[in-house]
């Protein structure tokens, strides 16, 4: 609702109102805009316009500050005194506060809420209280008087906040006996003594020392320097680090999967688990914590809510794995967006000064998402292919933007939120790329499309090398990937992967069906290189032994055509560990499981292989333990500002006028005695009914969903299903009125 509207519409709705809430003088030159915290910011009430500040930049601070330091809190004052307070033109600044109804006035004049006051601090602008005796004196000459250890005194004063705590505040001391520097400054009465160990810099004297009220710092933003980088270049830098981040995901699933770790009795990952974590990744413990907390955002991995709970992964898993890579990368940059958590607090201290876990609940910030967004928002500003220089240069720029907003926090939030994004691959070189400008956009095909052209093309090729190595130069192809990773290990990752092919690896491709033929037709279809004759040795000889023992359940069996071979396997030790029973002269069981059998028997040196009920080789390594995912919360864009809608403005004046019409019945005496409320409910529905058929007002006493209690004026026009109904369309449920009184004539 445009703001014009809105103002047009509360003043003939509600003037009366408004004359009360407001508090000012009716000359009222800039109308309220469609914000929710207006009103309440103009009727006083601190938190309210602490709320009203947090987006506002230094300068227009300094303007609001100035107009406390010359009280416009108490009386109008000339706009052209706050200007040479402030040192220059304020009317872009002044414009700002009167639109959120932190300001007020004509044109020539100012007024500001008395609660900005006890909002912004007991001290605006780190100044103290004037000092009459100052005024008019030559405050540069006196300063030159000054010794270093009284000016050092003055210059951390002047610094703010200008109080500080001493026991020489308690001394009045001539010059010629003071001692300290303190003593000499109170009796040059350029200390201001507040109490016994109290003392006070001058407002005068703090401008002086400054060269101004504010320093010319605060008038204008920080300049933000930029390297200048081809939009390509940028998305390929950050792709880079994208792929290495899904891979890493990857291997936290698939460990998580084979060994979940357990859930702390507190909640959250223990520092054992994190440390093993890192080490196994072979990244950092903030990198794993960011890891950790992404994937359980995502709905990847579930605690499992179990009598021993651990961190287990999802039904989710197995679809995001199989996902094509921008899918991959899609789904943990939005759940990285939208994540209402701080994984940079990890490691820190709480309140009680107790290690904070990864997973915890000490990392909930609802307004994380918001932060972040801004964060990136700021970088988007930049020209196309733009990086910062320096973070540190881009949280002053953001500090000085809105210097309330983000609390103590309000810096490292935006180091951590630039060092996360750039390991995900949202920001790169010190810029945002083009899918992520898509994503603060709400464009989910244009971000896809944007990290499909900034990956490098897949390969369907790798290059085998003498020593049994497999070099892949580039992300394979996903079936590739899957056939290279059964046949081969990881030895080295990165933008060209080193895979190894060891005897082990061998076995293991050959436990899940696939043949030597096979394993050769691979080499040969997908290596850009010749074939090593070593690993054609190596998959022959494997292949040769592989399989000879076969194995069943029963609970499980093995059976073996060659009899001499079954003979040694029940003369092995192996044997009477898995408590192995010849049933036949080819067949041997066993009550353990096949797989603790078969572990034990490629232990003791023996290569059997699994079979299935058709007799063909199957794989028996587990897949790991999955959880059902848990529903996500619907996705709303963070950071809108909510719009008061006139159906939510005329319930505030209704409130407003119930409020102040109880009041003034109360103080007038015009209430009978309350009645019901507790366990005399039935009174209380008598007096509501008899009010409705009379249509007389009735007082209530009523307690919010929140447990606050007011006290209302109602005209009831209906009494039923557990709900009062006023003639403003106020609603207010039975159960929460406490008490109620007609209100006489």
């Amino acid at each position: 609702m445009p703001a014009t509207s809105l103002a047009d519409w509360l003043r003939a709705e509600s003037d009366a109102a408004l004359e009360e809430l407001l508090r000012t003088r009716r000359d009222l030159s800039t109308p309220p805009p469609s914000d929710s915290t207006v009103l309440a910011t103009r009727a006083g009430t601190p938190g309210s316009v602490a709320r009203a500040c947090e987006d506002l930049d230094t300068f227009t601070l300094s303007v609001l500050e100035a107009c406390l330091l010359a009280g416009a809190d108490r009386d109008p004052v000339p706009v052209e005194e706050l200007a040479d307070l402030v040192g220059t033109d304020i009317t872009a600044p002044l414009a700002r506060l009167r639109a959120r109804a932190l300001a007020w006035g004509p044109d020539d004049a100012v007024r500001v809420p008395p609660a900005a006051r006890e909002a912004l601090g007991p001290f605006p602008a780190g100044l103290g209280a004037s000092s009459p005796s100052l005024a008019g004196e030559d405050l540069e000459a006196r300063l030159a008087e000054l010794s270093d250890d009284e000016r050092a005194v003055v210059n951390a004063l002047a610094a703010g906040p200008p109080i500080g705590r001493t026991r020489d505040a308690g001394l009045d001391l001539p010059l010629a006996k003071a001692e300290t520097p303190v003593q000499k400054l109170l009796a040059r009465g350029l200390l201001l003594r507040r109490d016994d160990q109290t003392v006070e810099l001058p407002r005068e004297l703090g401008i002086a020392v400054r060269g101004g009220a504010f320093p010319p710092g605060t008038r204008t933003e920080p300049e933000l320097p930029v390297h200048p980088h081809q939009p390509s270049t940028l998305d390929a830098a950050a792709a880079g680090e994208a792929m290495e981040f899904l891979r890493h995901t990857e291997s936290l699933l698939r460990s998580w999967s084979a060994a979940p770790p357990p859930v702390l009795k507190s909640g959250g990952l223990g520092v054992r688990e994190l440390k093993k974590l890192a080490k196994d990744l072979e990244i950092d413990e903030t990198q794993a914590t960011l890891l950790a907390e992404l994937v359980v955002g995502a709905g990847l991995v579930a605690d499992s809510e179990a009598t021993a709970p651990e961190w287990v992964p999802t039904t989710l898993t197995d679809s995001w794995l199989a996902s094509p890579t921008a899918q991959r990368w899609m789904t943990l940059a939005q759940a990285w967006l939208e994540l209402p958590r701080l994984p940079g607090l990890a490691g820190g201290r709480d309140a009680k000064d107790k290690p904070i876990a990864p997973l915890s609940e000490d990392l909930r910030r609802p307004l994380a998402p918001v932060a972040r967004r801004r964060v990136l928002a700021a970088l988007a500003d930049l020209p196309e292919g733009a990086g910062v220089k320096s973070v540190d240069e881009l949280v002053a720029v953001l500090a000085w933007r809105a210097p309330r907003r983000g609390g103590r926090l309000r810096d490292e939030t935006v180091r951590w939120t630039m060092a996360e994004a750039s390991a995900l691959g949202l920001v790169g070189l010190g810029g945002v790329t083009t899918a992520t400008r898509a994503l603060l956009a709400d464009d989910r095909p244009g971000a896809v499309e944007a990290i499909l052209d900034a990956l490098p093309a897949p390969v369907d090729h790798v290059l085998l090398q003498a020593d049994l190595t497999v070099v892949a130069p580039g992300p394979l192809e996903p079936e590739l990937a899957a056939e290279m990773a059964a046949v081969a290990d990881v030895e080295s990752a990165g933008h060209a992967t080193v895979y190894r092919i060891t005897e082990a690896s061998v076995r293991r491709a050959l436990d899940t069906g696939r043949t030597a033929d096979e394993l050769h037709a691979l080499f040969k279809a997908k290596s850009a290189t010749p074939v090593p004759q070593g690993l054609s040795y190596l998959v022959d000889d494997v292949a040769r032994r592989h399989g000879r023992l076969r194995g069943g359940v029963a609970a499980s069996f093995l059976r073996c055509d060659d009899e001499a071979l079954l003979a040694e396997v029940l003369a092995n030790p192996v044997a009477a560990e898995h408590d192995l029973r010849l049933i036949a002269p080819t067949v041997v069981i066993s009550p353990d499981p096949l797989h603790e059998v078969l572990a034990g028997l490629r232990a003791a040196g023996f290569a059997p292989a699994a079979e299935g009920p058709d007799g063909r080789v199957v794989d028996l390594r587990p897949g790991g333990r999955r959880l059902p995912a848990k529903a996500r919360a619907a996705r709303r864009s963070p950071g809108e500002q909510a719009v008061l809608t006139p159906d939510q403005a005329a319930r505030i004046v209704s409130n407003l006028r119930a409020g102040d019409a109880a009041s003034a019945r109360r103080r007038g005496s015009a209430v009978r005695a309350p009645v019901g409320g507790g366990a005399d409910t039935s009174a209380t529905l008598e007096l509501l009914s008899r009010a409705t058929l009379e249509r007389r007002e009735v007082w209530i006493g009523f307690v919010d969903s929140r447990g606050t209690a007011s006290q209302r004026v109602v005209r009831p026009v209906r009494v039923g299903g557990g709900i009062l109904e006023g003639d403003n369309n106020e609603r207010y449920s039975l159960h929460r009125i406490t008490s109620a009184a007609l209100v006489e004539d």
